[in-house]
């Protein structure tokens, strides 16, 4: 009876070891590499939707950088109200050193309108220029005309970017890479 005690206390250590050891994977993953995110607002209609639930991979721009047409996923300036705490997503316009300014419906980089294919409707509002300081992106809604985005609180700070939106894996209909369009 005594060695069935051992051996029963024996599993449990091993069961303890083995959930500690998922846990500490599965927070050091969450924190350093991927994060699931649902999405809480129509900000980047009609690309990607309310309640939407996308993967945030947090390794790509170590690698390779931010570029012009990225969707990242960031923690707002923090002169920015964020009752939830949550971090924001759009897609990244302006890189440091551009020059943006909004005028007449059209998004101009450095002087050059942008051709959006992914834009729920031409911006009703003007704006700049602007142009983006070191270590900072100006980042837009696809649904421009209902976007908390740059256009009001100006250049994101480099150091707020999480990661970019990599696939959308909800819901099934719509699953597969959110790449540039």
């Amino acid at each position: 009876m005594a060695k069935r005690q051992g051996s029963s206390k024996k599993k449990i250590l091993e069961l303890l070891e083995i959930l500690a050891f998922a846990f500490i994977l599965s927070w050091g993953l969450r924190s350093a590499v991927v994060e699931a995110s649902t999405i809480p607002t129509p900000s980047m209609s009609p690309t990607i939707l309310i309640n939407d639930r996308i993967l945030v991979d947090k390794l790509y721009f170590k690698f390779s950088g931010i570029h012009r047409g990225d969707i990242i996923v960031f923690n707002p300036p923090k002169n920015l109200a964020n009752p939830t705490g949550d971090p924001w997503i759009k897609r990244v316009i302006g890189l440091p050193g551009d020059t943006v300014q909004i005028e007449d419906g059209k998004v101009l980089v450095n002087g050059q309108a942008l051709s959006e294919s992914y834009e729920m409707a031409k911006p009703d509002y003007n704006y700049g220029p602007l142009q983006i300081p070191k270590d900072s992106y100006f980042v837009l809604g696809d649904n421009r005309n209902a976007s908390y985005d740059s256009h009001y609180w100006g250049a994101l700070p480099a150091q707020n970017v999480e990661g970019r939106a990599l696939f959308r894996y909800w819901p099934l209909k719509e699953f597969g890479l959110l790449a540039k369009q």
